[in-house]
C-alpha cells in the first residue's frame, strides 16, 4: 500500500467512527428507540455505505479499495438488528445498481453487492443472539471486521469462476487494505462508544484472571486454538501444494525429454535433434542442446536470451546433475528465470537442457492457497462463533443463573431456589446447593431459636433488676415507672431506693446504644449508681464517682445520661444532679406541668475527671415530677415527625389529675398513637413521682 491509499481509506475509516459517536449521542438520550429511530439508523448508515461505494480509491479500471462495509456492521452490532438489515439491503443493493448503470468495479459487484448485505444480517444476528443487545467489545468488534471482509474476499472469488486470475489479481490487492481497515473502523467505533459511556476498557489481558469473565476466558482459549489449526493447516496445504508443484514439473520435464531423446535413439542423427529442438513452439519448455566440446547451443527460445547464458555455469551444473531428478535453478542457466531443469546425456558429445519456469506453477499454486485459506477463515470463524455461542447458551448463561440464585441467597434471601435443570451437571449443582440451603436453614433457624431464649433470659433478668414495687413503705410519695424497650433488651433503666429512713434517691438513665451491650453497661452504671448513692454522696459527688468507675475498661466507648434526684422525705428539699439527661417536668399543686430547664453535666464514662452540679429542688403537697429518656420525644412516626416535648407537656397536663401509674400508660399509649407504623427505634423509659406528705408542708403561691 502507497502513502495515499493509506491516507484516503484512513480518513473514510475515521469518517465513520465519527458518524458513528454522533448517532451514539443521540441514540442514548432515550432508553428505548422506536421504530422511527431505528429505522432512521439504518437509512444514515446505508447513505454512507453509498457514499463509499462512489468515493472509494480506484486501483485501475476494475478495482476500487473501500471501507462500505462497516456502515451495515455498525448499525447492526452498536444499535439495532433491523438498522443492520436496512444498512446492509441499501448498501448491497446501490452497489450492484452501481455496477449496472455507471459501470463502477462491475466485475465484482455480485460479490461486493452480496458481502455488504451479509454484513448487515450478520451484524443482526450476532446483535440479538450471540451479544444479546449488548455492545461487542473492541477485540470482537475488530474480528468481526476482518472476518466480514475474508467473506467479501472469498465471495470475489467464487462469483468469478471464469476469470480467476482477473479475480485472484483483485483479491491480491485488495485483501489487505480493505481487511484491515475495515477491522480497524469497527474497533475504533467499539472503543470510541466505550469512552463516550464512560465504560472501562476492560481489554482482560492485564486483568487479574479472577476478574476475567469465563465467556472471555473460554472464547481466548478457543481463539488459540482454532487459530493454531488454521496455522497448522496454512502450512501443511503450503507444503503439500509446493511438494506436488515440483513433483508436477518435474515429471513434466521426464516426460519432455524422454521425447526428444527418443528421437535421437530412433534417427541417431544428431542434426536432426537440433532442428527439432530449435523449431519447437511449446512456450511451456525450454529446451537447450549444448555440445560438450565446442559449446555449442541449439535453443528453442527466444534468441534475445542467447547473450543471457552462462554457458559456463550450464555445463557445470550439467556435469553434476546429468541423468538425476529434476533441481531448482535461480538464474543460473539464463540470467533472471526462475526455472526447474533436468539434464539429460544425448550421446557422448550432447547435454539435453530441459527447463520449466516456475511462475506459472506457483501463481496458480498461489491463487489456490489464497482461496482455500480464505474458505478456511471463514470456516474457522463460523466454528468459533457456534462454539462460543453454544456455550454462552449452555455453560455461561445457565452459571449467571446459577450465579443470580447464589448472589440472592448471600444478600440473605434463604427462601431463594436454584433451578437450573439444563443438564445432569447443572441439576446435580442445583440440588447440592439447595440442600446446602435447606441445611444452612435448619441451622440458622435453631440458632435464631437459641439467640431468642437467651435474649428472653436476658430481658427476664433485666426486668427482674428493675424494681416493681410502688407500693412504699412511707405513703409521703406516690411512685410509678415503666420501661419498653426497642429490642428484647435495652439501656435505658429506672431505680429508687431509701438512703436511710427519710431520703428516696431517684434515678432514670439512658446508655448509648442498644441491645445486649446496652443492658449489660446498663446494668454495670446501675449498680455502680446505687452502691455510691448508699454511702452518703450528694448527687453531684455521687455521679463524678460513677464516672470514674465506668471509664475504666471502657473499650466499647459507651456513655450513659442519668438523672439524679434525693428527696427528703420529711422537707421536700431534693438534692438533684443531670449527666447529659433529659429536662424534667414539674407541676406545682394546682398548676400546669412545666420543663425545668436544669444544669447539665458532661455524660458520664465519655472522659475522666469531669465535675457535675447539683441543683435544688423544693417539692410541696401536691406537686408531680415527671422523668423520661429520650426515646420519648425522639419517638417518630411514619412521616419522620418527631413526638417532641411539646407534646409531651401537652399530654401531661391533659393527665394532670389522675395517678401516676395512668398518667405513664395514658403518655406511653399516645406515643404509640403518633407512631402509628413507624418502628420503635429507641428504648421509652418514664418515672411519674406525686408528693404527698403525711406532714404538711406550706405549699408555693403559683404565679
Amino acid at each position: 500500500m502507497d502513502t495515499d491509499v493509506i491516507l484516503k481509506m484512513s480518513g473514510a475509516t475515521l469518517g465513520y467512527v465519527l458518524v458513528t459517536a454522533i448517532i451514539w449521542l443521540f441514540w442514548k438520550k432515550n432508553e428505548k428507540q422506536g421504530l422511527r429511530a431505528k429505522i432512521l439508523v439504518g437509512l444514515v448508515y446505508g447513505g454512507a455505505s453509498v457514499l463509499a461505494n462512489h468515493f472509494g480509491i480506484s486501483v485501475g479500471s476494475i478495482l476500487q479499495l473501500n471501507v462500505r462495509d462497516i456502515g451495515p456492521l455498525a448499525a447492526g452490532l452498536f444499535f439495532s438488528p433491523l438498522s443492520g438489515i436496512i444498512a446492509g439491503t441499501i448498501g448491497g443493493a446501490e452497489r450492484i445498481l452501481a455496477g449496472e448503470l455507471w459501470k463502477i468495479g462491475q466485475f465484482t459487484e455480485l460479490a461486493c453487492g452480496m458481502s455488504t448485505f451479509l454484513a448487515g444480517v450478520i451484524a443482526a444476528l450476532l446483535n440479538s443472539k450471540a451479544f444479546q443487545g449488548k455492545r461487542p467489545p473492541m477485540t470482537q468488534a475488530f474480528f468481526l471486521g476482518a472476518v466480514t471482509e475474508v467473506f467479501h474476499m472469498y465471495a470475489v472469488l467464487f462469483t468469478n469462476r471464469n476469470s480467476m486470475s482477473l479475480a485472484y489479481f483483485v483479491v491480491q490487492t485488495a485483501a489487505i487494505p480493505m481487511i484491515f481497515f475495515t477491522a480497524v473502523g469497527v474497533a475504533l467505533c467499539s472503543l470510541t462508544l466505550s469512552k463516550i459511556s464512560g465504560a472501562p476498557l476492560n481489554s482482560g489481558w492485564r486483568t487479574p484472571t479472577e476478574r476475567i469473565p469465563i465467556t472471555t476466558l473460554f472464547q481466548r482459549a478457543l481463539l488459540a486454538v482454532i487459530a493454531g489449526l488454521f496455522a497448522f493447516n496454512f502450512i501443511v496445504s503450503y507444503n503439500l501444494t509446493s511438494r506436488m508443484m515440483i513433483e508436477s514439473i518435474g515429471t513434466e520435464l521426464t516426460l519432455a525429454s524422454a521425447l526428444k531423446k527418443d528421437i535421437y535413439s530412433r534417427t541417431g542423427n544428431i542434426e536432426y535433434l537440433k532442428r527439432n529442438v530449435e523449431e519447437e513452439t511449446t512456450t511451456d519448455f525450454i529446451f537447450l542442446l549444448v555440445n560438450r566440446k565446442t559449446k555449442e547451443v541449439s535453443m528453442n527460445y527466444y534468441a534475445e536470451l542467447d547473450e543471457n547464458l552462462r554457458l559456463d555455469k550450464a555445463m557445470a551444473l550439467a556435469e553434476e546433475h546429468a541423468d538425476q531428478d529434476a533441481f531448482r535453478l535461480d538464474g543460473e542457466v539464463i540470467n533472471g528465470l526462475d526455472a526447474m531443469c533436468l539434464v539429460t546425456s544425448i550421446g557422448e558429445d550432447y547435454y539435453l537442457f530441459s527447463l520449466r519456469e516456475t511462475f506459472s506453477a506457483t501463481n496458480a499454486r498461489d491463487r489456490q492457497l489464497y482461496e482455500s485459506t480464505l474458505s478456511d477463515i471463514l470456516m474457522f470463524a463460523v466454528l468459533y462463533l457456534l462454539v462460543a455461542m453454544l456455550s454462552e447458551r449452555v455453560v455461561v448463561r445457565n452459571l449467571h443463573r446459577v450465579n443470580e440464585s447464589l448472589h440472592r441467597i448471600t444478600n440473605g434471601n434463604l427462601n431463594e431456589t436454584v433451578w437450573v435443570h439444563t443438564s445432569r451437571e447443572f441439576t446435580d449443582l442445583s440440588n447440592d446447593i439447595n440442600k446446602t440451603v435447606t441445611a444452612l436453614r435448619g441451622y440458622i433457624s435453631a440458632a435464631e431459636q437459641r439467640m431468642k431464649d437467651e435474649l428472653k433470659m436476658a430481658a427476664a433478668i433485666q426486668e427482674a433488676a428493675l424494681p416493681k414495687n410502688f407500693n412504699l413503705p412511707t405513703g409521703d410519695v406516690e411512685l410509678y415507672a415503666l420501661m419498653t424497650p426497642a429490642r428484647e433488651v435495652g439501656g435505658d433503666f429506672y431505680d429508687f431506693f431509701f438512703i436511710g429512713m427519710d431520703q428516696l434517691c431517684l434515678v432514670i438513665a439512658d446508655v448509648s446504644g442498644k441491645g445486649i451491650p446496652a443492658s449489660l453497661f446498663m446494668m454495670q452504671a446501675k449498680t455502680a449508681i446505687k452502691n455510691n448513692a448508699r454511702r452518703g454522696s450528694n448527687p453531684a459527688e455521687l455521679l463524678e464517682k460513677v464516672n470514674g468507675i465506668l471509664c475504666e475498661g471502657n473499650s466499647a466507648e459507651m456513655f450513659v445520661t442519668v438523672w439524679i434526684g434525693i428527696l427528703n422525705l420529711k422537707t421536700g428539699l431534693m438534692q438533684c444532679a443531670n449527666a447529659g439527661h433529659e429536662f424534667p417536668v414539674l407541676m406545682r399543686c394546682g398548676g400546669d406541668y412545666q420543663l425545668v430547664k436544669d444544669k447539665h453535666g458532661l455524660v458520664l464514662a465519655a472522659m475522666e475527671g469531669i465535675h457535675q452540679k447539683s441543683y435544688d429542688v423544693q417539692l410541696y403537697p401536691g406537686d408531680q415530677l415527671f422523668v423520661y429518656t429520650d426515646g420519648v420525644p425522639e419517638a417518630i412516626n411514619e412521616k419522620e415527625e418527631a413526638y417532641g416535648t411539646g407534646r409531651l407537656v401537652e399530654r401531661l397536663n391533659r393527665m394532670k389529675n389522675f395517678e401516676q401509674q395512668r398518667i405513664l400508660e395514658d403518655v406511653l399509649q399516645d406515643i404509640r398513637n403518633f407512631a402509628g407504623t413507624a418502628e420503635q427505634f429507641d428504648d421509652i423509659t418514664m418515672m411519674g413521682i406525686a408528693y404527698h406528705p403525711q406532714e404538711n408542708i406550706p405549699p408555693v403561691q403559683n404565679s
